[in-house]
């Protein structure tokens, strides 16, 4: 009896194998939505875009683009976090939903037990912008214009947790400066009201800005990571100015919710592999200001578990707080 009831559990699981893996053969069979948790015209928004009209020509099914904007990203976290584990709901996440906001505060969801990663899109280094009218050109200047008259400048942020948010308040810890923190909906509101002014300083990731800078409707004066951007060299890094510890590479990958089958984790991972080598989606990224960088599912757990410690331990070394 003993035999036959371990033979029948053997034969039950090489069924629910089969059937998995007939599953993700066949996968899909309908229109795949990827969730973005910014509102539309922002950097994620067109970063998801680009990535799914190429999904879409590889898998023969539509890849729509949902945007979820709303509570720093929760509400796109959670709506797929909730969703049928079935490959048939993704998420763009980012620095932000990943790392940075869970370390931030509690939140409903969990970035590590909630999700499975489907792979890295890229990374963008994070810029310091200016509405053209501010009187500086460098970011020593904004220091010194900031020490001069404390509190009369504001800066722009997607919004709590974001990476605009860390970053500038890793710069006014660094610097001694002060400046208030103005949090919007996403980064395309944010940047809006930068060029329009409401707002002086922003710290976007060079996907969000480089087409605003290349037209001339902001100023970059520095790059918070520690080297320039090929894609943009003539911008010296905050470090090369004097400003230490500002260091923000902003990073974006496909999530599902979790307990997804893992051979549709496979496949959806092999096909967003292949795109990301496609030249002419590396060139629509790059002119963006995006570098294509790609993983395995289980490289990118286990970056999103470094990601997450990091982003505690600045929380608390720089005293980031909720406005």
């Amino acid at each position: 009896m003993k035999f036959q009831a371990n033979h029948l559990v053997g034969i039950v699981a090489l069924a629910a194998s089969v059937a998995c893996g007939s599953a993700a053969a066949a996968f899909p069979e309908k229109a795949i939505n990827i969730v973005v948790p910014t509102a539309a015209g922002g950097a994620n928004d067109a970063m998801a875009r680009v990535i799914g009209q190429a999904m879409s020509a590889i898998l023969k099914q539509p890849v729509i683009v949902d945007n979820k904007a709303g509570a720093n990203g929760a509400i796109a976290s959670e709506f797929v976090m909730r969703a049928a584990p079935d490959g048939y709901t993704l998420m763009l996440g980012y620095i932000a939903t990943h790392a940075m906001n869970p370390a931030l505060q509690k939140l409903r969801y969990d970035p590590a037990k909630d999700f499975e990663p489907i792979g890295m899109v890229g990374s963008s280094a994070t810029v310091m912008v200016l509405n053209p009218a501010v009187q500086a050109s460098t970011a020593k200047e904004v220091v010194a214009m900031l020490k001069a008259a404390p509190d009369k400048t504001s800066y722009a942020s997607a919004g709590n947790g974001t990476a605009p948010h860390f970053a500038a308040e890793m710069f006014k810890l660094s610097t001694g400066t002060s400046m208030q923190h103005v949090p919007y909906k996403g980064s395309a509101p944010a940047i809006t009201d930068t060029i329009g002014g409401q707002t002086q300083v922003m710290f976007p990731s060079l996907f969000t800005a480089m087409p605003y800078v290349k037209a001339g409707k902001l100023k970059a004066v520095g790059v918070a990571g520690t080297k320039r951007s090929s894609l943009m060299p003539d911008v010296p890094t905050l470090q090369e100015q004097g400003i230490a510890d500002v260091d923000v590479s902003q990073w974006y990958g496909i999530f599902a919710p979790a307990k997804t089958p893992k051979p549709v984790i496979e496949k959806l991972n092999k096909v967003l592999n292949e795109v990301l080598a496609d030249k002419s989606v590396i060139k629509r990224l790059e002119d963006h200001g995006a570098e294509v960088s790609t993983m395995t599912p289980d490289q990118m757990r286990t970056y999103v578990a470094q990601e997450q410690v990091k982003w505690k331990k600045v929380v608390q070394a720089a005293k980031i707080t909720i406005d």
